[in-house]
């Protein structure tokens, strides 16, 4: 299935699973027709009041830190079960330290 494999129909022929292109036409097509009054987030498509209100794609492993207040926000993935070292390591590279 994982390797290019198909899985088995009901009449015996193999299916072929279609991956997703691996370029970004797919995406811009999703972005495209994604609809939003307000600010929609490159990562998530999700529609929100401001981009630092965006959620991360992947909120069991990522934590999100605003940059700015206005705007710019990342998502950076946890570090291990200490939550405070995530944060310090952002501290740490805004500071040009790490």
């Amino acid at each position: 299935m994982f390797q290019g494999g198909g899985s088995s129909g009901g009449d015996g022929r193999q299916q072929q699973e279609r991956n997703v292109p691996s370029n970004s036409d797919w995406y811009k097509r999703m972005y495209n027709d994604a609809s939003c009054s307000k600010y929609l987030c490159p990562g998530t498509l999700s529609c929100v009041d401001k981009p630092t209100h965006c959620p991360c794609a992947f909120e069991d492993t990522e934590e999100k830190f605003e940059l700015h207040p206005d705007g710019l926000a990342v998502c950076v993935s946890k570090s291990g079960k200490d939550k405070s070292l995530t944060k310090r390591k952002v501290e740490l590279a805004r500071k040009g330290l790490l």
